[in-house]
């Protein structure tokens, strides 16, 4: 990434001289989650490390049916942090970005450059805390991103039909969904190449 765009993007002034939409990577599929405002708020707060990267469809519920196994067997592999965006029947958008690629652990895993996001009504993004570092742990029946207390910032059932959000202490996010329980409508979990 040139410095000029570094800056451009760290800044605190808005990107008047200079046009995000130029250093947009590419996205290597169709998205029935994303649309272009996402897509640019995303980009923005993303780690350096994965900017300027495409983004690759590794898995998504349209074509891949709903199973956590099936999600985990799509990441083997994959050797890169992800986006994982679920969108509930309520047309809620919301997800997570992990340092590393999903799977079956009975130990939490990945950085403290996680983060979760929710998309509407204002996109925000819920930066690790330092609190803990309970970022993701999986297993065939459930899969969870943050925690403490007991409580978690996303977890989905072993069949991705319904999952949970609460505020937990690794992201201090509110609930992502509106509401505490939420039924799945579509998840998409893209990687960078």
């Amino acid at each position: 990434m040139s410095e000029e765009l570094r800056k451009a993007l760290y800044s605190s002034s808005s990107l008047t001289s200079l046009d995000i939409e130029a250093f947009l990577p590419e996205i290597q599929a169709k998205s029935e989650i994303i649309d272009e405002s996402i897509r640019k708020n995303m980009y923005r707060n993303l780690p350096a490390r994965v900017q300027g990267y495409n983004w690759n469809l590794v898995f998504t519920t349209s074509l891949h049916g709903f199973n956590l196994k099936s999600l985990y067997r799509k990441m083997t592999g994959i050797d890169s942090a992800i986006l994982l965006f679920i969108q509930d029947t309520n047309q809620n958008i919301f997800g997570a970005f992990l340092s590393c690629p999903l799977r079956v652990s009975d130990l939490f895993y990945g950085t403290g450059e996680a983060f979760l996001f929710k998309c509407q009504p204002e996109f925000e993004v819920y930066p690790w805390t330092g609190e803990n570092t309970f970022f993701a742990r999986g297993n065939n029946e459930s899969l969870v991103i943050g925690g403490g207390d007991g409580k978690f910032g996303i977890l989905l059932d072993g069949d991705l039909f319904k999952g949970r959000s609460e505020q937990c202490k690794t992201f201090n996010n509110p609930i992502l969904s509106g509401t505490e329980d939420f039924v799945i409508k579509t998840i998409e979990c893209w990687y960078f190449e």
